[in-house]
């Protein structure tokens, strides 16, 4: 061999060498060692408290506690275009859940998403977010998991193909995607929008529903709260794009992320519904900070968005004569209570005014149709009737198309027959507009008022 071949084969030996170690290095994560479970007394009640705040802003429970299972012990089945993700145990039982983490251990999982036998974790898992939250917060909600009643119930397979079953692809999508930048104030706004801003980017990661995804799974952050999908349901755009007729004032958004409804905007449905039980129990100014801060993310209305278009009666006379059929089902089934004059929330909220119907994609509609919405037991509640075993799906895309030709001045909607059929075949979502939070006061008069 010659001397400058024998140099060429050093070199690339030495690149694939430091590739390695560079590799290594980025997907080798060490255990952290385990602890006895901490008693529950020696934490701070106070501390813990505010830990349960903390923990119903970013939605802990509803991710980590299936229906009718206990709470926070996992095997909530998250679907993703990959295949099926299985949230896990996060009650402090030794040896199926996190008692024997230690509060570094759990600081990792938050901020880099590595459990403490150092196995990354999948993005279902809203670290991306969770980096903004500080010391003090994860402090707080350690202390309030680890006083929750341990529960023994071992994690679920996830159900990925290759190579998405590996665990060592995670550490790639992370040197892509994931930022390790906490959050910093802006000095030029209020304490009220940076404590809002604080809590919509990190704990409760509002982006993870309201911003579309690439191929990969992350957020597209050129496309910023401008709509996502998630669970069957549509999560509308929340930025300058919002399709909602009447803008989303700082005002009407508190009312509607505490009440579960607004006049002017209609009724938390799907997994919002459950975003809503959660912040209803929490302090108020926590709930009015989120307000202010994605209120200013809308931006100033454009002169078209200020209300109701002035033709709506044309609208009205035009989809009656095109559509008869959707007419007279609204008539039968819709207009006593949405055109009635009962008050709100007891009647149905004016239909032009529905991002719903306005919305480019019909999901969210058709489910509300299909499912409708329950009562709450003990508060002043929306509640609608669902027509699932009423209707066929022939009568609900009548009722649909008149529902979009009528109340917007939108184009028709495409495939809805196709939507409303996968709509009809995934009726598990929870619906209920504000029951109590497992982790919150069930008695609505000892909820925080503001």
């Amino acid at each position: 061999m010659r001397a400058s071949t024998r140099i060429i084969a050093g070199i690339v030996a030495a690149v694939l060498i430091a590739a390695a170690v560079a590799a290594f290095a980025i997907v080798w994560r060490p255990a952290i060692a385990g602890i006895d479970p901490p008693d529950p007394q020696s934490f701070d009640a106070a501390l813990v408290k505010r830990g349960r705040d903390l923990a119903a802003i970013g939605n802990c429970s509803d991710c980590h506690t299936p229906r009718g299972a206990k709470n926070f012990a996992g095997g909530l089945p998250v679907p993703t275009p990959f295949g099926t993700i299985f949230s896990t145990n996060i009650t402090p039982d030794p040896e199926t859940g996190i008692g024997r983490w230690s509060e570094a251990a759990f600081r990792r999982a938050m901020r880099s998403g590595v459990n403490r036998e150092g196995q990354h974790l999948y993005p279902t898992f809203p670290y991306d977010h969770f980096t903004n939250v500080s010391d003090e917060d994860d402090r707080a909600l350690y202390a309030f998991l680890m006083t929750r009643q341990p529960v023994r119930a071992a994690p679920r397979e996830n159900q990925l193909s290759f190579p998405f079953n590996q665990r060592l692809a995670i550490a790639g999508w992370k040197l892509l995607f994931l930022r390790h930048d906490t959050y910093r104030p802006d000095p030029r706004q209020s304490a009220e929008w940076n404590r809002g801003a604080y809590l919509v980017e990190g704990l409760a990661h509002c982006g993870a529903c309201h911003t579309p995804r690439n191929a990969l799974g992350a957020e597209r952050v050129s496309a910023r709260f401008a709509g996502g999908d998630v669970d069957d349901w549509h999560a509308y755009a929340i930025n300058e794009q919002s399709r909602s007729p009447v803008p989303w004032t700082a005002d009407a958004l508190f009312t509607y992320l505490r009440e579960g409804w607004h006049p002017d905007h209609g009724t938390a449905r799907g997994p919002m519904a459950k975003v809503v039980s959660n912040l209803s129990s929490v302090p108020a100014s926590d709930v009015r900070a989120i307000a202010v801060y994605t209120a200013s993310v809308s931006g100033t209305p454009t002169s078209g968005r200020t209300g109701p278009s002035e033709d709506a009666l044309a609208r009205a006379k035009k989809a009656s004569q095109t559509n008869p059929v959707g007419a007279s089902i609204y008539t039968a089934a819709c207009a006593s209570c949405h055109e009635g004059g009962r008050p709100l929330p007891y009647g149905g909220v004016d239909l032009g005014l529905s991002t719903a119907i306005s919305s480019p994609d019909p999901r969210n509609l058709a489910n509300i149709v299909l499912s409708g919405i329950d009562a709450v037991e003990g508060e002043r509640s929306p509640i609608m009737p669902g027509f699932a075993a009423s209707m066929n799906d022939d009568q609900v895309s009548a009722l649909l198309n008149y529902l979009r030709a009528r109340f917007s001045d939108q184009s028709a909607w495409t495939d809805l027959k196709k939507t409303i059929a996968e709509a009809r075949r995934t009726q598990t979502v929870f619906l209920q507009t504000s029951p109590a939070p497992r982790n919150a006061p069930a008695d609505p008069q000892q909820r925080e008022k503001p």
